[in-house]
């Protein structure tokens, strides 16, 4: 079971991030029959840290927390993390003798300088998921999830998600019960279905940099309601079907039916958020056809059904 909790903080520490650690971990609820943890902010020297909004947070100890706790956690950071060679060593010493480590967000970044995330799965924000890959070629980034355990290495996604990952490891350590209870006391789902992919913004769709194909793809874009085979798009174009196939993949990255189907949960994504339409008038609007079809695209490519899409973002559907 956790019994001690340390969170790394440096210059550029997300107050959100790092209040979420807090709140789960270093408010004591013990009265409440909850677990109850030794709680420590740590920094080189414990030195105070300015946070990314500016203000100055003084920790309460130095590193040295950080080589008896169970659990090793850090919330994200905007900023440069390099410049820390004995942070990196402590965590690598934490990852040794069997410490969780847990990153939220872009703290994730801080693991993989210290040679944590090589060959192991993990996530941050979907907006870093690309940075992250790039900084650590070796690691498998899942770009959708919420968050990503791997052994004794737990990563989540950005701000909420944090809460998501904490509960997770409470349920984990202490149980369902125990899980539940917290959740109902922070006024959170225990749990929620998904990944990353239903909170990423969905843009009016734009037509890639496709130099022979950009009026074709404009004009499908005003069409997606439209059932068109790759025969009918080639002749519009006036190529062969499989020249036609060769240069969409050359000018898009991917192959026609894979683009509008990409446009068409967009569509449908504006539709579910913007619109009173049922799931089925959505589906026609879309060109998928049918409810049944939609949702098989659309829990696919998003992480959530239409309706639990909907359900999830309902403020931003107008009454009625």
């Amino acid at each position: 079971m956790l019994h001690s909790v340390a969170v790394l903080v440096l210059d550029g520490v997300a107050p959100f991030e790092l209040g979420v650690l807090a709140e789960v971990f270093g408010t004591d609820r013990t009265a409440d029959g909850l677990p109850g943890y030794r709680f420590d902010v740590c920094s080189p020297q414990g030195a105070t840290v300015r946070t990314s909004a500016g203000f100055q947070l003084v920790p309460n100890a130095d590193l040295g927390p950080i080589e008896q706790a169970d659990l090793v956690a850090v919330p994200a950071h905007h900023g440069d993390t390099a410049a820390h060679p004995e942070v990196r060593a402590a965590l690598r010493r934490a990852a040794d003798r069997g410490a969780y480590l847990f990153s939220v967000c872009t703290g994730a970044y801080l693991l993989g300088e210290a040679g944590l995330l090589d060959g192991r799965e993990c996530t941050t924000h979907w907006r870093h998921v690309d940075e992250l890959q790039r900084r650590q070629p070796e690691a498998r980034v899942r770009c959708n999830s919420l968050y990503v355990q791997d052994g004794r290495l737990l990563t989540s996604a950005g701000t909420a998600a944090g809460i998501d990952a904490c509960l997770h490891l409470v349920r984990q350590e202490h149980g369902s019960a125990a899980a539940t209870r917290l959740a109902r006391r922070m006024v959170v789902p225990p749990h929620r279905d998904g990944g990353q992919s239903q909170y990423v913004e969905a843009p009016i769709a734009k037509v890639p940099q496709a130099p022979t194909l950009e009026p074709l793809l404009e004009w499908l874009i005003q069409r997606l309601d439209r059932q068109l085979t790759v025969d009918e798009l080639a002749a519009r174009v006036g190529m062969a079907p499989r020249t036609f196939a060769r240069r969409f993949r050359s000018e898009t990255g991917t192959t026609p039916h894979d683009w509008v189907t990409n446009q068409r949960i967009l569509l449908a994504r504006r539709l579910l958020e913007e619109t009173g339409l049922t799931v089925d008038e959505v589906a026609d609007r879309t060109g998928f056809g049918n409810a049944a079809a939609l949702r098989h695209h659309f829990t696919r490519r998003v992480g959530a059904t239409p309706n639990a899409y909907r359900v999830t973002f309902r403020d931003r559907v107008p009454a009625g």
